[in-house]
């Protein structure tokens, strides 16, 4: 694998990961765009009733939205059609600075910022957003990459999970891939995102208290699961199931059997291991609903925290989920989850197990 990285037009770093070393030449890596240096102002205000953080990113609200196919920004630059956010022609997998990010480090904050607004404690959102592209192929999709491609993701989420991990007041690095309209998306083009983040997200905070209690808790979840009648696919190192108590219509579950923090600690092996039984499980979820080619999911890691005690006892894993509850038919959060947080099911575990079994590829 060869790794690239050049600055583009607006200041924000783009970097390249390549299957192999490319050609002498293939990669273009000066921006021709002329575009002002790239600025935000978001903050965040912690919930004074939940302790919860909450990000303001305005200048959000005009970011590119469903643009035509010769408008992709995510495309690769192509000679006599307008360049993208990606001035080389082709590339592998390519990762870049979200022009619109949620959370920044590039912010001028000034010296009379106000840190309490009523009485509510307020920060700036200094942090780092990225765009991780996974193929210049926009009609692909991520259960269509190659093994070997799939690898190369890997290596670039590990790259960016110790790049941002390095980054002073970053708390936890969370990759992550919203597919489908249904979901929200507003670039078709195959991508993920990696978010930083300045503090500890309320799911990470949870499990940090639940390991606080029980430092052996993955390695008991893991013995469990084995065992019982969800489990989608075992290998070496991962172990691929349902959790017992999944909430969404369509969930599932990767779970490395050791230890392992984040995928700064994987092992060749184990990421040997993983691009091919990642492939697998993102095919079966678009085999899922009969009639429906593309099923709308997020996938989302969440690592351990960055540094602390607890990033011994926290275990990396990938959920993957759909809000889609039958064919066509989504799941709305509405009063009871959106409110309360209080999730009630309309399928349970052991059938969403036992329909994945049923569509998992051989």
């Amino acid at each position: 694998m060869s790794v690239t990285s050049a600055t583009l037009a607006d200041g924000r770093e783009i970097i390249y990961f390549d299957d192999s070393d490319p050609a002498p030449g293939e990669r273009v890596l000066d921006d021709p765009r002329e575009l002002p240096q790239v600025t935000a102002a978001s903050e965040m205000r912690r919930d004074p009733l939940t302790g919860e953080w909450v990000a303001f990113a305005a200048h959000r609200m005009n970011r590119t939205f469903m643009p035509p196919a010769n408008e992709n920004p995510l495309a690769p630059s192509q000679p006599g059609q307008l360049p993208t956010e990606i001035p080389s022609p082709s590339y592998d997998v390519v990762v870049f600075e979200n022009r619109f990010p949620s959370f920044s480090t590039h912010m001028d904050v000034p010296g009379d910022f106000a840190y309490e607004v009523d009485g509510v404690e307020r920060r700036p959102a200094a942090a780092r957003c990225e765009v991780v592209c996974f193929t210049s192929d926009p009609g692909s999709s991520f259960k269509e990459l190659s093994p070997r491609r799939i690898r190369t993701v890997i290596e670039a989420w590990a790259d960016r999970t110790a790049a941002l991990s390095a980054i002073d007041g970053v708390r936890q690095v969370f990759p992550f891939e919203n597919r489908g309209e249904e979901i929200g998306v507003t670039l078709q083009h195959p991508h993920g995102q990696i978010y930083s983040y300045p503090f500890l997200s309320p799911r990470l905070s949870r499990i940090v208290e639940k390991v606080k209690d029980n430092p052996g808790l993955f390695a008991e979840i893991v013995e469990r699961e084995s065992n019982g009648d969800r489990v989608l696919k075992e290998t070496a190192n991962f172990l691929v199931y349902v959790p017992a108590a999944a909430k969404w219509p369509v969930e599932a579950m990767v779970m490395p059997k050791r230890q392992v923090a984040d995928f700064t600690e994987l092992t060749d092996a184990e990421k040997d291991e993983l691009a091919p039984l990642l492939k697998q499980l993102y095919t079966a979820i678009d085999g899922f609903f009969p009639g429906v080619e593309k099923t709308p999911y997020i996938a989302g890691w969440t690592q351990a925290p960055v540094a602390g005690p607890e990033r011994e006892a926290v275990r990396m894993h990938l959920q993957l989920f759909s809000l889609m509850r039958s064919p066509n038919r989504l799941k709305y959060l509405a009063g009871s989850e959106s409110a309360q947080a209080v999730w009630i099911s309309d399928t349970t575990p052991e059938k969403i197990a036992e329909r994945f079994r049923e569509v998992w590829p051989q």
